[in-house]
């Protein structure tokens, strides 16, 4: 097989660069290890910001976010007793974020790129990348029992942290920073009607608590746990009683909804970023090049961003034959990552306690957020970085 643009991984960054290239003209395949039943059926984030959501719209997947998408325009933060609401539209200039799942993203892009756009092959084990350092660079692949290949100008690497992709970047070319946190979250999905609620999230003292939702019907919620912690261990009543603990209003006014809870699960709290995100032929986007904390939700959304970053140069070559953009396309999105993760890790460290933490932590954790509270400087930072940096 050839192609101008071989793209590894059918996530969300893969997908939407896929469906960005294939309307600007530019030939592409992309190559999904997993069956299309299991890309559509993964949980991950459900907050997109609004560029997110604009570019989304923009690239014809938009009707079903629209009709079903849940738009916020706040979000919730209790601590010390206290609940302060952030309205985003007024300290942002307009902007919100909508809470729709990104299963449900993967869904509308899958069926919109089967049914119109360049080919897409699940199945499609990658087992190498060469010839990145020659400009020609080649996917070996294994497709419905048969060793393939996939001659390419560019290879996109959008095959997230645990793909081949980055793998193929030599170790004397790459550099790598990581912070691991000494917590996790136990995540939840409950048959709880998500009624007004807004986004909500709970520092307290026996941890973090977040009160979010998938869908009108179905409530999303986590509780920090310590690492290692079984999800087995923590029973319904365990589950919304800690909930209701650490969610609680200071007026008792607000009663948490309980319900089937119907999927459990265990996820560790790291961030991690690669640098840089482009060696040769070969450019990363999404997870395979970044991993952010994933209190602040913006996982998806850096991959969106990367993946128009790219689809911009990637067209700009095509049309003017200037590698202009590719270029810059590492520094540009590494800007935005840094950017990023700078505001989920302050997120993560100011919300949640740490196992060792004394009293002088806990009172400059209650300070940053009460500078939220009383200061519309302070709270229209936050605002901007939530609702989401330009794209």
């Amino acid at each position: 097989m050839r192609t101008c643009v071989g793209i590894i991984g059918g996530g969300p960054a893969g997908l939407l660069l896929a469906r960005l290239l294939h309307r600007a003209g530019v030939d592409c395949v992309v190559l999904e290890r997993r069956d299309r039943d299991h890309v559509e059926r993964r949980q991950r984030a459900g907050v997109l910001e609004q560029g997110t959501v604009d570019t989304l719209r923009g690239c014809g997947v938009g009707a079903r976010l629209d009709r079903e998408g849940l738009p916020h325009h706040g979000v919730e933060l209790r601590f010390d007793g206290r609940a302060h609401r952030v309205d985003l539209p007024s300290l942002t200039g307009g902007r919100s974020v909508t809470v729709y799942a990104q299963t449900e993203v993967v869904k509308d892009l899958v069926a919109l790129q089967l049914a119109d756009g360049p080919p897409l092959l699940f199945g499609a084990e990658v087992r190498g990348v060469t010839g990145v350092e020659s400009g020609a660079p080649v996917i070996h692949f294994t497709h419905e029992g048969r060793e393939r290949t996939l001659s390419c100008g560019v290879v996109a690497g959008c095959d997230g942290f645990h793909g081949v992709a980055r793998r193929t970047v030599p170790a004397r070319a790459a550099r790598t920073y990581v912070q691991e946190y000494p917590y996790s979250w136990l995540g939840v999905l409950a048959d709880v009607p998500a009624g007004d609620d807004e986004l909500i999230y709970a520092r307290h003292a026996e941890g973090f608590a977040l009160h979010s939702m998938r869908s009108p019907a179905v409530s999303r919620l986590y509780l920090q746990v310590p690492n290692g912690t079984d999800p087995a261990e923590w029973s319904e009543q365990r589950v919304w009683d800690a909930l209701s603990i650490r969610l609680a209003t200071p007026d008792g006014g607000w009663e948490l909804r309980r319900g089937p809870i119907t999927a459990r699960s265990v996820t560790g709290m790291r961030a991690f970023v690669h640098e840089p995100m482009r060696y040769g032929s070969l450019l990363l986007a999404g997870d395979a090049a970044h991993i952010v904390p994933p209190t602040g939700a913006k996982g998806l959304n850096l991959a969106v961003a990367d993946a128009v970053a790219l689809a911009a140069a990637l067209v700009h070559r095509h049309r003017t034959g200037s590698t202009a953009l590719l270029d810059t396309y590492s520094d540009s999105c590494l800007r935005r990552v840094w950017q990023t993760v700078r505001f989920a890790s302050w997120m993560t460290t100011t919300l949640h306690r740490h196992p060792d933490q004394g009293p002088f932590e806990d009172r400059t954790q209650l300070a940053a957020l009460d500078r939220i509270a009383t200061s519309k400087t302070a709270a229209a930072e936050f605002a901007e970085n939530y609702a989401g940096l330009p794209i």
